[in-house]
C-alpha cells in the first residue's frame, strides 16, 4: 500500500465538518417542524376546549364484565 499524502489531513476533517454542518441543518429543520406540530396540537386543543363540552360516549371498558386484579381479587364491581 502507498503512503498517505498530506491531503488526508485536509480531506478527512473537511468531510467530517461537512457532515456536521449537514446534520445541523437537517436537525434544526426537524426540530422546527416538531415545534410547529406541537403548537398546532396545542391550538387545536384550545379550540376544542373553547367550543364547549363534547357528548361523551359510554365507556366500553366499564360495560364489560369485571375482571380480577390485585386491587380487586374477586373481580367484583364496586
Amino acid at each position: 500500500m502507498g503512503d498517505m499524502t498530506g491531503a488526508h489531513f485536509i480531506f478527512i476533517p473537511a468531510v467530517l465538518l461537512l457532515g456536521v454542518v449537514i446534520g445541523w441543518i437537517l436537525g434544526s429543520r426537524a426540530a422546527a417542524d416538531a415545534y410547529g406540530a406541537a403548537l398546532r396540537r396545542g391550538e387545536a386543543r384550545g379550540r376544542e376546549k373553547a367550543s364547549g363540552p363534547r357528548l361523551e360516549r359510554s365507556d366500553p371498558v366499564s360495560d364489560r364484565a369485571p375482571s380480577a386484579s390485585p386491587a380487586n381479587p374477586a373481580g367484583r364491581r364496586s
